[in-house]
């Protein structure tokens, strides 16, 4: 019965006290005051509201509790009588059942001040284990804590199947000025279905919110939190996470398998594969295709399927669509016991209108902005925090921590990081209020991420954040003491447009376009940057990567293999859509699996092996790795010959060099003259165009440096470059292998 139809049958007598009137109608804000026992003229008094009962008693047999003529209210003298402080209530309800519990308002209030006071301040970094729904335990007696924030309500209340969706049954005590509401509900196990009931103060609007902090929530459709376990995870990770805290990410390689769980798999009916058969399915694919972390697109929960999660509802839950939040501990616990990482995209940039969401939570906009110039995004339908509140800081920092300590997780993707920079972000002119200044940047959301990255970093050594961020915001990846924005990483994503438009191109017109590879190089090293072929990439029209290429079936599959080489061999770490790592010939479609039956043809089964090879490569070489974000490591030998679409570079780290050569066009290429920093023997250790790939097998094999000065170096090699190839040549040490 929710409190519309249930408020039909009530008659409020006129001689009740208000507080009484307020408590029977559903609109106070104070219920212990007038709940529970107290001492009234000289009389002590137990009074209890229970809606669905037609006979109460104080104790199993015990004096009965004599209704309040005309009210759901129910009133006893207990003057002389000895009962316990926590008194049990027996009832029998309207259906003729018998009910008993625990009467939830004899409990003191359980948050502290403290508590209270840091999460105003938005400094409590731990809140999700104050907020939300929480095994607890009062004077011997277990149950679950709730509380929420509710600023504007003049009611809120617990709801759920143990009170038959009533909001008259379990209202919430308030907590003075910072609007947070909290009720113990005794012998209330994990496992309840719940929701907050909130009447809002100034319109008397009813609604029924999930939790914000939940950390479990029903299968979608369905959207009822769920009260958590309080039994802890038996985590076996601890000697990654020990590592984890002294890796040194900046030299290390780091090459990122982004995936989205709903459809990298299916089962044979093409339901969808949990946590743990994910766990043994997924991650012996990443190791053996090279990669050394996971990415996840968002498992935040979310209601839509089609929003691949990134409208999210559940900020602290992994959806359930996979499993329970320890199914998913499993997974990350899995992942690193086998020396996988493993990230998550992370949308802390806006959120969806749901009527069940963060939206007019209160019945106000109280978790975005009043004014849609400021608190909604056009493009998506969604609606933008308030990074002002300090409340809205603390839940999002708060977000963030949670799966990094609660999920073990090694690093946050942030997603649409430009959108949050900028107040005119996609908005017409007049659409947006400018700050204080007149300018157009958003100065309480670069200081929320300056605060994010600043709070995870300090908490977490050794995890990374990472920003999509599109346009030229200066110091995206630099400290915040020095004015950046503080994070670990930003997606290149000027590289990777340039890239994939001049792959886009048919050979014969490349030479035209030839700075299109070399420009990106201009500002390589001004952040540190992860070279990301995203879902993004693949979607809305785009077509896959295969069919973005040019030419013939097998022009289409070199052009795609020479990419990926001059992607593993760039400076930047590295980032890869499932699907691509073989050549996936459909767009992505997040409603079924990938299209693996295409590795049944050589052509496809030749990229996956390129990229297992090119992962090896980028592992094990230094050079390929140690200076991804500093210029030493990088030095052009030709970035000049557009005319025959020919690009060669040194990566280097110290005295170890590799040697990367890329032929753009379908003409091999014979006796191609390069300059190299050394005399002596090379090997060529990759070549894109290799038959086991799929290629034509023009090779070369060991090489002897000539003493001729070439492009400005001492000695130089003839090569025969592949059509539509890379190549990647090392120096042969005098023991007779690479260094």
């Amino acid at each position: 019965m929710n409190l519309s139809e249930g408020q039909a049958h009530l008659h409020t007598r006129s001689d009740l006290p208000e507080d009484l009137v307020r408590l029977i109608e559903a609109r106070h804000h104070d219920p212990f005051s007038a709940l529970g026992r107290h001492r009234r003229e000289g009389a002590d008094l137990v009074r209890v509201i229970l809606p669905q009962a037609e006979h109460v008693t104080l104790g199993e047999g015990g004096p009965e509790v004599p209704r309040i003529p005309g009210t759901d209210l129910f009133e006893l003298d207990i003057s002389g009588l000895e009962i316990p402080y926590h008194y049990r209530l027996h009832w029998l309800d309207k259906q003729g059942q018998r009910q008993n519990h625990i009467d939830p308002y004899t409990f003191p209030p359980q948050l502290s001040d403290f508590d209270l006071y840091l999460f105003g301040e938005g400094r409590h970094w731990h809140i999700y284990r104050i907020l939300g729904a929480h095994p607890h335990t009062i004077d011997g007696i277990p149950g679950t804590l709730f509380a929420t924030w509710a600023p504007n309500a003049e009611r809120v209340s617990v709801v759920g199947d143990f009170n038959e969706w009533d909001g008259r049954r379990h209202p919430m005590r308030i907590h003075g000025s910072s609007g947070v509401w909290e009720l113990f509900i005794p012998e209330l196990p994990s496992g309840t279905l719940y929701k907050f009931e909130i009447r809002n103060r100034q319109y008397g609007s009813i609604l029924l919110k999930t939790d914000p902090y939940g950390q479990e929530f029903e299968l979608r459709p369905n959207t009822a939190s769920i009260v958590r376990s309080g039994e802890p995870y038996p985590w076996s990770d601890g000697a990654w996470i020990e590592a984890r805290q002294t890796w040194d990410w900046l030299h290390e390689p780091l090459s990122i398998y982004e995936v989205h769980l709903g459809s990298w798999r299916r089962t044979a009916d093409g339901e969808f594969i949990g946590y743990r058969e994910l766990a043994a399915q997924l991650v012996p694919y990443v190791k053996a295709q090279g990669f050394t972390h996971i990415e996840l697109l968002p498992i935040t929960e979310h209601p839509l399927d089609a929003s691949w999660g990134y409208q999210t509802t559940g900020y602290f839950a992994p959806t359930r669509r996979f499993g329970d939040p320890d199914d998913f501990r499993y997974f990350v616990d899995y992942c690193h016991q086998q020396g996988v990482g493993v990230m998550l995209d992370w949308v802390p940039a806006h959120f969806p209108k749901d009527a069940h969401g963060l939206a007019n939570f209160d019945g106000t906009a109280l978790y975005e902005h009043a004014d849609p110039r400021l608190g909604e995004h056009r493009d998506w339908g969604t609606l933008i925090y308030n990074y002002g509140r300090n409340e809205i800081r603390n839940f999002l920092i708060g977000s963030a921590l949670f799966w990094l300590e609660e999920f073990h997780l090694d690093g946050l993707r942030v997603d649409a990081v430009a959108s949050m920079l900028y107040l005119d972000y996609s908005r017409q002119p007049g659409d947006w209020i400018p700050n204080k200044y007149g300018g157009n940047e958003n100065l309480e959301a670069i200081a929320f991420l300056r605060d994010l990255n600043t709070v995870t970093h300090q908490q977490h050594p050794g995890v990374l954040i990472m920003a999509e961020e599109s346009t030229a915001w200066p110091q995206v990846t630099r400290p915040t003491w020095t004015g950046g924005l503080g994070f670990s990483m930003k997606w290149n994503m000027g590289w990777m447009h340039d890239s994939l438009v001049y792959m886009g191109k048919d050979p014969v017109h490349r030479h035209y376009h030839h700075d299109m590879l070399s420009f990106g190089l201009l500002y390589a090293f001004t952040e540190n940057f992860i070279l990301p072929f995203s879902h993004d990439e693949v979607v809305h029209g785009k077509r896959s990567l295969l069919h973005r290429m040019p030419g013939d079936e097998w022009q289409r599959f070199a052009n795609l293999r020479a990419l990926y080489t001059y992607m593993f061999t760039y400076p930047g770490k590295k980032l890869l859509f499932m699907g691509c790592e073989f050549g996936q010939g459909e767009e992505w479609d997040f409603d079924r699996e990938l299209d693996w039956y295409v590795l049944e043809y050589p052509l496809h089964k030749g990229v996956q092996r390129l990229v297992a090879d090119l992962n090896a490569l980028y592992r094990e070489d230094s050079a390929l790795h140690y200076h991804d974000f500093e210029g030493q490591g990088f030095e052009w030998i030709d970035c000049h010959d557009a005319t025959q679409s020919v690009l060669s570079y040194l990566r280097r780290n110290g005295e170890e060099f590799t040697v990367t050569v890329l032929n753009l066009t379908p003409v091999p290429r014979y006796d191609y003259r390069i300059g190299v920093p050394l005399d002596g023997r090379y090997r060529e250790v990759l070549n894109s165009d290799a038959t086991v790939y799929g290629g034509s097998g023009t090779a070369n094999g060991e090489l002897e440096a000539e003493t001729r000065e070439w492009m400005g170096r001492p000695y130089s090699l003839r090569l025969t470059l592949p059509p539509l190839a890379g190549i990647v040549i090392r120096p042969v040490t005098a023991e007779g292998s690479e260094p």
